[in-house]
């Protein structure tokens, strides 16, 4: 048995993680920082590729997002068309936002790049931490390897080196302003928590949590210092799912009250002395209220 660690940042569950008490704090952070970029990575690179599919490679910098007619005017030219061609053959699809070539590969080459890009997601998944799978480096450089296998097969000559997906394959992806920049987590400023304590550098896990192999804890990973906000009592899903029932039962109290209403209509129900005038045969016959059940 082994130590199983359930990571979240913030208040979203990230994936699960084994390890041992034994274990230093510093290679525990750096490896769970490892995974949560890795998977950060390989959501990126399924982003392009699923682009790539549809659209082809990315047009040059100098060429993006520009019109046809301000292309030909300024006589650009893209010389990466030729060079990375998609294998057997294309289909014509225009990019709208101007951003690739328009030249996409066949519909049986895109299916190889999108099912591809599934399964990736699917090893990478969060869905993961509900079916108790755990996560590691390995199965991250796994998902990595099959993206780059599919593109290799689609694309035999390989992609232009301004092609997003290259960059990330290669590490030399630049994110600097974009989105994608923040969520990153740089290792040295990355910190770990476990039941509002940060678990420092330079101890080990043993130290927090005690000898036993079998303990299951809850841990945050987040950028810099500073103990993490406490999560609600009630989560997002319960909190409509009693606001839901409430409204339910609101409904129902109107039903009951509409019904109360056409019962006091017709009060000869009530009338203690119906009994007696019926048996003397005065009086009209007497109307029940109906239980509505």
């Amino acid at each position: 048995m082994m130590v199983k660690l359930h990571i979240k940042k913030g208040d979203e569950s990230q994936f699960l993680y084994e390890t041992t008490v034994d274990v230093a704090t510093s290679d525990l952070i750096d490896s769970l920082v490892a995974i949560y970029n890795g998977r950060l990575k390989v959501q990126r690179i399924c982003s392009e590729i699923e682009e790539l599919a549809d659209h082809g490679i990315t047009l040059p910098p100098n060429m993006q997002g520009l019109t046809d007619e301000q292309i030909e005017e300024l006589k650009l030219k893209d010389e990466w068309a030729d060079k990375c061609y998609p294998s057997g053959g294309h289909i014509d699809n225009k990019d709208d936002i101007g951003r690739r070539n328009g030249i996409a590969p066949t519909e049986h080459m895109k299916e190889v790049l999108k099912k591809t890009c599934k399964e990736a997601k699917d090893m990478i998944s969060k869905k993961k931490v509900d079916a108790n799978d755990c996560m590691s480096q390995p199965i991250v450089v796994e998902a990595l390897q099959i993206l780059k296998g599919a593109v290799t097969i689609v694309y035999p000559m390989g992609l232009p080196p301004h092609d997003p997906i290259r960059a990330e394959l290669e590490n030399t992806e630049d994110l600097s302003g974009t989105q994608a920049a923040l969520e990153v987590i740089e290792a040295e400023k990355a910190s770990l928590y476990w039941a509002g304590k940060e678990l420092e550098r330079g101890k080990k896990l043993g130290d927090y949590i005690g000898k036993n192999e079998k303990t299951k804890i809850v841990c945050k990973l987040q950028k810099g210092k500073g103990v993490p906000a406490r999560e609600p009592v009630v989560s997002e899903a319960e909190q409509k799912a009693m606001m839901a029932h409430w409204y339910r039962k609101q409904e129902e109290y109107k039903k009951l009250e509409e019904n109360q209403d056409e019962t006091n209509e017709d009060p000869s129900w009530a009338d203690n002395t119906v009994l007696k005038k019926q048996l003397h045969g005065i009086g009209s016959k007497v109307t029940f209220p109906k239980t509505k059940f």
